[in-house]
């Protein structure tokens, strides 16, 4: 179908846009639940053609929710990719059911995943890489897995990145096997140099994946905390909690503006840095999120059939 133009202006704040912050804006992605998708009404009046939207399995979501939503959004002319949490699917025929669900009736051609936020897994699968060696995947064009710029204590619970590390490896070695397009989407931080130093040591290590970088939308300062601990962010939450001990600022949004920033100048004065997209977690909803991308020069510019 022909997609439709993206209708949204930027609003007049009298402040330039960045060029910077532009360019390291094109091609962003968004992430939404069914639950949250069913309150816009048409994603057309927020997001550029094209935007990449993720949809996040949150374990009790049914499957049919899921779906539907990936073909209300398909329908609207939007790449689709959905989450596949391993710890909430049973077993392989579960899986693939799923995806022959997605793809039968929305079309689905991306997948993200994720080892999934749930202590014990309800069947077979404990980690992305086990969904990735079912081989189920196969004819699917771009698949992302997760990364984690401050570790993840569920999967180093004693400290350091040693498992994290080794995953990577070995997500990046799987990368050299399959023709479909793989990239890391990472959890949300909010400090800039961390990032960078990261992904320099990624490189370091022999690992070529583009980064699509997690930046959590803006929020009320309290949802940011909740969202910050409750996902597991590292030391970077400490920008949040010089924040709240401003009460001139305590009630004001939190908004992504300075690591967006420093990301950005830091791409336009090192053009191979490997985080080539950011994604967004809008924390304080979907429409203030598109609004925020609008007015800093953010567009997505892949027609879908490219994506």
């Amino acid at each position: 179908m022909a997609l439709l133009q993206f209708k949204k202006k930027p609003v007049e704040t009298g402040q330039p846009v960045n060029p910077d912050v532009e360019a390291f804006l094109k091609d962003y992605s968004i992430e939404v639940m069914p639950r949250t998708a069913e309150k816009v009404e048409d994603f057309r009046d927020l997001l550029p053609e094209g935007t990449r939207v993720y949809i996040a399995h949150i374990e009790g979501t049914p499957i049919e929710d899921m779906v539907a939503t990936a073909k209300r959004l398909a329908n609207e002319g939007y790449p689709v990719m959905p989450h596949f949490p391993a710890r909430i699917i049973r077993d392989k025929a579960m899986l693939a059911d799923w995806i022959a669900r997605y793809q039968g009736e929305a079309g689905v051609e991306q997948a993200l995943m994720l080892a999934g936020g749930v202590d014990k897994p309800h069947g077979d699968f404990d980690s992305s890489m086990q969904l990735l060696e079912t081989g189920l995947f196969g004819d699917f064009k771009r698949l992302h897995v997760a990364g984690h710029p401050e570790g993840n204590k569920d999967i180093d619970p004693k400290g350091g990145t040693a498992n994290v590390d080794a995953a990577l490896q070995w997500k990046q070695k799987f990368s050299e096997t399959t023709d479909a397009k793989m990239a890391l989407a990472t959890q949300f931080a909010f400090e800039a140099q961390p990032i960078i130093e990261w992904a320099d040591s990624l490189k370091a290590a022999g690992i070529d994946l583009p980064i699509h970088i997690g930046i959590a939308g803006p929020a009320k300062l309290q949802t940011m905390i909740k969202f910050a601990m409750a996902c597991g962010v590292g030391p970077s939450i400490r920008v949040l909690q010089k924040r709240a001990k401003d009460v001139s600022k305590l009630l004001l949004p939190f908004e992504p503006t300075e690591v967006v920033s420093q990301l950005a100048a830091h791409k336009a004065a090192n053009p191979d840095f490997n985080v080539t997209n950011v994604h967004f977690f809008p924390l304080g909803g979907i429409k203030t999120n598109a609004q925020w991308a609008i007015d800093h020069g953010g567009a997505s510019a892949v027609p879908a059939s490219q994506s």
